[in-house]
């Protein structure tokens, strides 16, 4: 267990407020002895298993979400999303390296088509904070760096499906990509006549809410495609006032936006916990969208919830929310043509 140290250091950088997206981003904790040290945490117990996922998958934490940690508290469920612990240098049966099984999607360089309606282009394999949990820890995005000549063969792909009418920007976080490429994306999907909805998944608004600044609002604002916004909170306190500030701002400008968590011991699995949290998303203007079952990655079952425990604790959510404030429950399953729904047995949400 990771103990306090008797002297203060204070975790919330006074330079935050004025600072640009992209300076937080490149200020960002690397190192997971520097993280503890800036929360008063005794990093002399990181252990050898730390250090193992450490090197596997670095730490990234940036300021705005530092400041949200308690200050001393070893068990504190943003940090515990961010922090390598001793279980990551454990081997678990039917983890593996990639549970989605991506790699046997892909439909051109930087393109993984696992639905018929809708394709997913990894914009960039960077992060704004590398999650413990993440389903793509191992993923080889060397292999899918995309060129000019390879954007263009996206394009072409996407021309001769017609079938397809939705693109997803994914990475990685796509947000942590320049406006200007983005806005370059955006302009040549749009000439894909099928094509009638950008849906980007980002992590970013929420954990540098500074991203969503004049740049990003003017080309979400100005394509013919509508835009959806897929934030990924999966606590309360990881919406303050500045995020509230930059979700109203994104849908001033015209983007739906919505929550997928996913359920993680330690950190959501406990009913106050998600009724807490689907009441903060709508007070900040994003509905609940899934709750995602554990990906049993390689690295992470520490933080994995079986699903008969992840569905009584819906079931306690519907006894206590509207419906539309209850995410759906759902797993990843490869080879399936979407989303698996795990039954709750009962009705969605009360009146």
């Amino acid at each position: 267990m990771i103990q306090r140290t008797t002297a203060r250091i204070e975790a919330r950088d006074p330079d935050i407020e004025g600072a640009s997206w992209q300076s937080l981003l490149a200020r960002s904790i690397t190192d997971p002895s520097t993280l503890l040290q800036r929360l008063g945490l005794d990093s002399s117990l990181l252990g050898e298993g730390s250090r193992i996922g450490h090197a596997a998958f670095p730490v990234r934490v940036p300021e705005p979400w530092l400041a949200r940690i308690r200050y001393g508290d070893p068990a504190d469920p943003l940090l515990r999303q961010v922090l390598p612990l001793a279980d990551e240098g454990e081997e678990r049966p039917g983890f593996v390296t990639d549970p989605l099984q991506e790699a046997d999607a892909t439909a051109a360089p930087g393109l993984i088509r696992k639905y018929r309606s809708r394709a997913l282009l990894m914009v960039t394999g960077q992060c704004a904070i590398n999650c413990r949990y993440c389903f793509r820890r191992h993923f080889p995005y060397e292999d899918h760096r995309l060129t000019p000549r390879q954007r263009e063969t996206v394009i072409d792909t996407l021309r001769a499906s017609p079938e397809i009418n939705e693109v997803i920007f994914s990475g990685g976080d796509p947000l942590a990509v320049n406006d200007h490429l983005l806005s370059q994306w955006a302009s040549a999907l749009s000439t894909v006549p099928s094509l009638t909805r950008l849906r980007i998944h980002s992590r970013l608004p929420v954990v540098i809410p500074q991203r969503v600044d004049d740049a990003l609002l003017e080309w979400i604002g100005s394509t013919r495609l509508s835009v959806v916004m897929v934030v990924h909170v999966n606590h309360p306190r990881e919406i303050d006032d500045q995020v509230c500030r930059a979700m109203a701002r994104l849908r001033q400008a015209g983007a739906t936006l919505l929550n997928q968590s996913v359920i993680l011991k330690g950190v959501n699995d406990d009913p106050d916990t998600l009724q807490a949290l689907s009441e903060r998303l709508f007070d900040a203007g994003i509905l609940p969208y899934y709750l995602h079952g554990f990906d049993p990655v390689a690295g992470a079952h520490h933080f994995d919830v079986n699903d008969q425990r992840a569905r009584e604790l819906v079931r306690q959510l519907q006894a206590r929310l509207p419906g539309y404030l209850v995410p759906r429950l759902v797993r990843e399953v490869p080879d399936r043509p979407g989303k698996t729904l795990l039954d709750v047995g009962m009705e969605e949400g009360g009146e």
